[in-house]
């Protein structure tokens, strides 16, 4: 190093001398390809470095919501009827095919009617009897009056006729009821339907004996209504405090005594397409389950609904409000956290934790955790992390929506 400082050594060996100038100069030429070349290295390391990625970032969408609550229950027949018969006797015949739909009248069941129109005639015969007596005993009182006017008949005797002739208009008002309930008897050996509805199948085939009466007749079949329908459902104690409050407020978005609406999906449906209105609310909440029974009316026009089937049903959960809403797409997960990812004016990724509320029109409702004019990053989340750069690129939710597309 001296020598290439300048230092020149003696002659020896029959070496030659190194002129100190060209010593420097050799020194000055390696240092300055040493430091070009270090330089060359760094420049080439920075140009490989991958640019910041590239995202779609947006502001939160603001719109008047309204908040829904939901609910899971069964829908269940306005009217079910089992059909049993009011006379016993043998079942003749039956005038429906199972399954269908039947109107208020129509003619179900025929009963063997033969003993009860034979019982039929027989009170007939029992009144017509009965008025003959009248007849006889009125007839019997007029001569018992003339009589008694020139004493030639008892004033007992003449009572007795009065007595004769009510006891035979009073065995004719008895002949006339059991003549009525003989008819009618012969009326219910046609058994109708009472109500429009669905009918069932058929429980007991002709031939057979069955029962009839108040209790122990026998079930024929059964027939339920369709249109309108029930749906009942069970509403939890937290949600009901907050209708409470919501009932109360001033001016209240929703009445007590008013059929609030309510809209209904059945398991295939992904929205809530059928409308109805709130029919009644039970008076006392339940103090094993804390829940409270509601019940929904439908129209059901088509027959889409059927008694027991399933659904899930959606009742007015908030007054209307001004919400931040952003694509189910823009929320990430971080264990327990829901998080988004904002882009500040530097364009560096910061990440902010959100609580969520529920999807209105296919946009998340966030309710903490955003402010309007937050850029929040909508679209390649999965390129971004704390901390770092991006590129951003804006494309409003609202114009996402309007074409179609997905953020």
């Amino acid at each position: 190093m001296k020598a290439l400082l300048g230092w020149s050594p003696t002659r020896g060996s029959g070496g030659l001398a190194m002129p100190a100038t060209a010593a420097r100069s050799v020194a000055l030429a390696f240092i300055s390809a040493f430091v070009l070349s270090g330089c060359g290295e760094s420049n080439s390391a920075r140009q490989n470095d991958p640019p910041p990625p590239s995202v779609t970032v947006s502001e939160p969408l603001r719109r008047t919501v309204t908040e829904w609550d939901e609910f899971t229950g069964r829908f269940q027949a306005i009217d079910h009827v089992s059909i049993r018969p009011r006379v016993s006797g043998y079942l003749q015949s039956a005038h429906f095919q199972e399954g269908t739909m039947v109107k208020k009248g129509d003619l179900l069941f025929v009963i063997d009617p033969r003993p009860y129109e034979a019982a039929a005639e027989e009170a007939q015969g029992q009144l017509q009897t009965a008025q003959a007596q009248v007849t006889f005993a009125s007839r019997d009182l007029e001569r018992a009056v003339e009589l008694s006017r020139t004493q030639a008949l008892s004033q007992q005797m003449l009572d007795q006729r009065r007595q004769a002739l009510q006891s035979a208009e009073a065995a004719v008002i008895t002949a006339e009821g059991t003549l009525k309930r003989a008819k009618l008897d012969v009326e219910f050996t046609q058994v109708v339907s009472p109500i429009d509805g669905r009918i069932g199948r058929k429980l007991v085939t002709e031939g057979n004996l069955i029962t009839g009466g108040d209790t122990g007749a026998t079930v024929l079949t059964t027939v339920v209504s369709l249109d309108p329908i029930y749906f009942y459902f069970n509403i939890d104690e937290q949600t009901y405090l907050k209708n409470t409050r919501l009932r109360l407020a001033d001016p209240p978005p929703m009445s007590h005594d008013n059929a609030n609406p309510v809209h209904v999906a059945l398991p295939d449906d992904t929205e809530f397409p059928h409308e109805g209105r709130m029919d009644w609310i039970d008076n006392e909440l339940d103090q094993g389950t804390g829940t409270l029974r509601g019940r929904a009316l439908l129209p059901n026009p088509q027959l889409r609904f059927s008694p027991g089937q399933f659904g899930r049903v959606r009742l007015l959960g908030s007054a209307p409000y001004e919400a931040l809403l952003l694509p189910d797409t823009a929320i990430g997960s971080d264990q327990s956290r829901k998080i988004v990812y904002v882009v500040g004016a530097d364009n560096v990724v910061d990440v902010r934790e959100v609580k969520l509320g529920r999807l209105d029109e296919g946009l998340r409702i966030v309710r903490e955790g955003l402010k309007p004019d937050d850029q929040v990053v909508i679209s390649g989340l999965q390129r971004v992390r704390a901390g770092a750069r991006v590129t951003p690129t804006r494309k409003p939710i609202a114009e996402t929506i309007a074409a179609g597309g997905r953020p």
